[in-house]
């Protein structure tokens, strides 16, 4: 899947996949997409050969970017979205989902958010801990401290993955 995402992004930017800006680019868009987030794009990175540091400080700041943007607007774009009849039922699906997750953070509270972004599990992650974070109305700024620490750590543990399990397999 990580393959085909690949290429989709270098045909849409027009870009060269053995260019390093063409590499740097698609592992950037890749790591702020949610769902794919930086596990996503420390793979395509590992699979383009882009230098695993380089690769890793990319997708941590890239999966960072959008952090800030949910936890100060998302339930406010959900109230007026809610309201329109093209993305109601969306949200709602949104919702439901996060409803499901969040039970280990508001038993843990912070820590608990902390290890849902940290274990590089699917369906965790930055995005997905900050929707939970901010449906649970937890302060902003130690979520969003909590969320760039769980990051890190994901960021490790994938880039163990990616650049010694995957290169090794395909390497």
């Amino acid at each position: 899947m990580t393959e085909t995402l690949v290429k989709f992004f270098v045909n849409l930017m027009g870009g060269n996949p053995s260019s390093e800006i063409g590499k740097v680019i698609i592992i950037s868009i890749l790591s702020m997409l949610p769902v794919i987030e930086l596990r996503g794009g420390l793979i395509a990175a590992a699979l383009l050969d882009v230098n695993s540091v380089l690769a890793f400080i990319i997708c941590y700041l890239f999966n960072l970017l959008p952090i800030p943007f949910i936890l100060l607007l998302v339930n406010f774009l959900f109230e007026k979205l809610k309201k329109t009849k093209s993305f109601s039922k969306m949200v709602t699906k949104l919702e439901q989902r996060v409803e499901k997750k969040k039970g280990t953070i508001e038993k843990y509270g912070y820590l608990g958010l902390f290890l849902f972004v940290a274990i590089p599990l699917p369906g965790t992650g930055a995005w997905t801990g900050a929707l939970i974070a901010s449906v649970l109305e937890m302060n902003k700024k130690k979520s969003f401290l909590v969320i760039a620490i769980g990051v890190l750590v994901a960021g490790l543990i994938m880039m163990l993955l990616s650049y010694g399990l995957l290169k090794g397999i395909i390497g």
